[in-house]
């Protein structure tokens, strides 16, 4: 089957016009990966009904799908949003660009937008809400969902030094931050479990349904490809892992494991120039440098992508939807064509 989208002019605010032509692509689509089924008890449906019993599956990760017509020459791409997103992430930007998940489909790349468990399509486990609403456990056990507001996302995304100023070189589109918040949602993942393992889970074995994928990663998830990895290497062709907090006490086992995964780590700039806010990047930063020279000295293939070291400046957080990103996509399109297309 062939698709040609013929693309409409965005009105999204201070859009950058780019037309590149129709997108002509093989197949897409969407699916579930994962889930179990659980039997629960909950309120009836009205006022005066009684307590009902059945089963729910829960823990499902919704993905949806583009293959191009070239997708068989290359290794799949999956993308896992961050913190308080859904899969948009990846979509057009909130100027109204293109974004990562069109972009990688017209270089050829078949790609796979994944909801973390618990969040936007995906499935969760309600029973603990349930629970305290049946008075089972007190309301102070109910689950923290997270919802961060504005001031939160400026500063953790590290738009600008304080709240309300930016960076002179920020490349974050900010005339369009309104169109970001409203792509920031209620995240259940941080409080709920068994998420985000649930999510390893699920991206592990989407790898293996894909028969071999790239597991790319951004910020709350952008070490879940190293955790998938830990679960299940075989589906695991790459790691692509986005300004996160990197794990480095792993046993010689594990880091033997994941140092037959090429892997790429991404940061961006002003690392250590937003003071205030939850997220300590500097700390993210030097611990992920630990890490990659853990699978350097474990025989692996990895590479510490810093942008402003390579003279790339004002870069957020977002860098998949900074005005440069395209400029940000080449440069890990590349390192797929050298790290793991070359390894097939």
């Amino acid at each position: 089957m062939v698709i040609v989208i013929a693309l409409a002019a965005s009105a999204a605010v201070g859009q950058t016009k780019n037309k590149p032509g129709p997108l002509t692509i093989k197949e897409q689509g969407s699916f579930f990966v994962g889930g179990e089924d659980k039997t629960i008890t909950q309120p009836g449906f009205g006022p005066n009904a009684p307590p009902t019993s059945g089963e729910i599956t829960v823990n499902q990760m919704y993905v949806q799908y583009q293959i191009p017509m070239k997708g068989d020459q290359h290794v799949p791409v999956v993308m896992v949003h961050g913190c308080c997103l859904s899969s948009k992430t990846w979509e057009t930007t909130p100027d109204g660009r293109m974004g990562w998940s069109e972009y990688f489909v017209r270089k050829d790349r078949s790609v796979y937008l994944a909801d973390q468990v618990s969040r936007a399509r995906s499935g969760f486990d309600p029973t603990a809400f349930s629970e305290v609403r049946q008075g089972k456990v007190p309301a102070d056990k109910m689950p923290t969902i997270l919802d961060a507001t504005h001031q939160v996302a400026w500063t953790v995304f590290r738009f600008g030094p304080k709240y309300g100023e930016a960076f002179a070189d920020e490349q974050f589109p900010m005339q369009a931050m309104g169109e970001l918040y409203k792509q920031m949602i209620p995240d259940l993942n941080s409080t709920l479990g068994p998420a985000p393992a649930a999510t390893w889970k699920q991206m592990s074995a989407l790898g293996a349904k894909l028969n071999g994928a790239i597991l790319m990663g951004h910020s709350e998830s952008g070490f879940f490809p190293e955790q998938a990895a830990l679960i299940d290497p075989a589906g695991i062709k790459g790691n692509i892992s986005i300004e996160m907090p990197c794990v480095t006490n792993f046993n010689a086992s594990q880091l033997a494991t994941l140092a037959k995964i090429p892997t790429l780590v991404m940061f961006g700039d002003h690392l250590g120039d937003v003071t205030g806010g939850p997220a300590n990047w500097a700390q993210s930063f030097a611990s992920c440098n630990t890490f990659v020279e853990q699978l350097k000295k474990a025989g692996g293939d990895a590479e510490m992508m810093h942008l402003p070291a390579m003279g790339i400046k004002g870069n957020s957080h977002m860098l998949m939807q900074d005005k440069n990103s395209d400029q940000l996509a080449d440069l890990v399109i590349a390192w797929i064509d050298k790290h793991v297309e070359k390894k097939k």
